[in-house]
């Protein structure tokens, strides 16, 4: 862990995710209704934005942030056009946004937006921006004069009688991103010397791999564990990787997917199952050695096994995972879900059954 002098890029935790969409207004409804998020705040033309609409959901301290382009020439619609349906702006609590972006260009980073105020009655907000991998962004938010919905500009919504009760998922755990083949250190670098982060796991091309493909990856972490941006490149292989594959259909780097946390992963999955979200499979192969590999857990490996969940150990603890489906229709973003009982990072045997099961869905697309 940092020292506090050290520690030049203090941050609190993660603020909001935002993607970008073809229709934010469905998109919302999907969020609620499949992942039982709830409906807090919106802004659009009724509240004085001419060029965009955005709904903002949460649930539990995870807030997404929906957003779709009003005209053709929006930025919003171009960046829809060329990514799809994407995470554009991984946003990051931190004490001071004008520190932290003087901090993050003075360290090589390219800012996007100076830092400025948002006021309303609630309070105010600082925000600030800079840019990272391909089209996205991280915005430094400084919220604590603030007690609005989510920021100014933005109002509560009616709720029209649906207010759901979640379905347990309670924070962000970690972000990650694809980059091109020969990219990841380069982006690992900026993390480190931007950020102050530090490289706390990495997977080698001979460690995640099958006949067909293979990847590298290098995990990057705050220096109080809050923040985790595993970052993942192609390696050469017989065919094209899935990385590739997601390059390819985003038109470039993003956001690969995005992990949230859970107390009760059974409960969780049985309900997003029962609301329709699919998950990649897993062999049944896997969970002949699960037991024999990760040891002790508190949960019963028939669920496990029963719910396609995998389970593995760091020197720290024991962690449970699963991945759903794309998210959209291009094979890009999907989301995880992932309970830990101490484990701090990701076990080689999760990553290369997530490796093994994203192939066997790009087999089924004629993409490999």
């Amino acid at each position: 862990m940092s020292s506090p002098d050290a520690d030049f890029m203090p941050l609190d935790g993660w603020d909001h995710i935002e993607l970008f969409v073809g229709n934010a207004k469905q998109a919302a409804f999907f969020y609620e209704h499949a992942f039982g998020f709830n409906r807090v705040a919106y802004a659009g033309p009724e509240t004085g934005s001419r060029d965009r609409a955005s709904y903002v959901v949460e649930q539990g301290d995870i807030r997404l942030v929906l957003t779709s382009g009003l005209r053709s020439d929006s930025d919003v619609v171009q960046f829809v056009s060329r990514h799809g349906d994407a995470a554009r702006d991984v946003a990051l609590q931190v004490p001071d946004a004008a520190a932290a972006y003087e901090q993050a260009v003075a360290r090589g980073a390219v800012g996007v937006r100076k830092p400025h105020w948002l006021e309303d009655e609630h309070g105010r907000v600082e925000l600030a921006t800079i840019r990272t991998y391909g089209d996205n962004v991280h915005t430094f938010v400084a919220r604590g004069a603030y007690n609005g919905p989510f920021l100014p500009g933005y109002v509560a919504p009616s709720h029209n009688g649906h207010r759901d009760t979640g379905v347990g998922l309670l924070a962000i755990d970690h972000v990650v991103g694809n980059v091109e083949l020969g990219r990841m250190n380069e982006w690992v670098e900026f993390y480190e010397r931007v950020f102050g982060m530090t490289n706390i796991i990495h997977f080698g091309d001979d460690q995640i791999q099958t006949e067909y493909s293979a990847l590298m990856s290098k995990v990057m972490a705050s220096g109080n564990g809050k923040i985790k941006f595993p970052i993942n490149e192609p390696a050469e292989g017989k065919r094209k990787s899935q990385i590739d594959e997601y390059l390819e259909f985003s038109e470039g780097p993003g956001v690969q997917h995005i992990a949230l946390q859970t107390t009760d992963i059974v409960r969780t999955i049985e309900t997003l199952k029962e609301r329709g979200i699919g998950f990649l499979d897993t062999p049944s192969t896997y969970f002949d050695e699960v037991e024999g590999r990760v040891g002790e857990i508190e949960e019963s490996y028939d669920d496990l096994a029963r719910l396609g969940i995998l389970a593995d150990r760091d020197d720290d603890g024991y962690l449970l995972q699963i991945f759903t489906k794309t998210a959209q229709d291009r094979p890009t973003l999907f989301f995880e879900v992932i309970e830990r009982h101490g484990a701090t990072t990701f076990g080689e045997g999760n990553f290369k059954a997530l490796f093994e099961s994203i192939e066997r869905e790009q087999a089924l697309r004629g993409n490999l």
